[in-house]
């Protein structure tokens, strides 16, 4: 598993190409579970001066709906929010992607939420990249200085097409690069 994890890895950083948003060689660990931080859409750039935590790639991830029935029809679509349950590795070992949403460190058990700040441009085929506002911190570790995180590079997780029934959940995969940002202005 673990070598399934460098090698998807490897693949991910060789198509996104070199650290970039002023980052320098301090921005990666020096280890096999660096993962480079993609270029960044101006439209949900953290704020200047905010300095990378910490990147991660989903190693296994998927973004779960339940189907929406409106009052009165028989049949609803996927329409509602998705909640996410992904494995990231990266600079900082692991983290746990849930609902919240909320992200935990394996490694240390820091544990932050955020909320949408921002949304890049739409992509076909694939979830929207992100900026979200940390709005909650515990414990402390890799996570208790993040007050940004971008969802980049985002791949699959799009909720269905087609009707459905009350209650009925689907879990679609996804693929995304997470990067944690130090805003020293908060």
């Amino acid at each position: 598993m673990r070598a399934l994890s460098v090698a998807g890895m490897a693949v991910v950083v060789a198509a996104i190409g070199a650290v970039s948003y002023e980052a320098s060689a301090a921005t990666t660990a020096p280890d096999a579970r660096s993962v480079a931080i993609p270029a960044i859409p101006e439209t949900i750039k953290p704020p200047a001066g905010s300095r990378p935590v910490g990147a991660f790639v989903v190693t296994k991830g998927t973004q779960n709906y339940t189907c929406v029935v409106a009052e009165g029809a028989t049949t609803g679509a996927y329409t509602g929010a998705s909640v996410p349950e992904a494995q990231l590795i990266g600079t900082g070992g692991r983290i746990h992607h849930f609902a919240g949403p909320s992200w935990q460190s394996l490694r240390d058990g820091s544990l932050v939420t955020a909320v949408r700040d921002k949304s890049g441009p739409p992509k076909d085929g694939a979830i929207l990249e992100l900026l979200l506002k940390v709005n909650s911190h515990s414990g402390k570790g890799i996570l208790s200085k993040a007050d940004w995180i971008n969802r980049l590079y985002t791949s699959g997780g799009l909720a269905p097409a087609g009707s459905c029934t009350a209650g009925q959940t689907v879990q679609v995969p996804y693929g995304a690069v997470y990067v944690f940002w130090d805003d020293p202005a908060i």
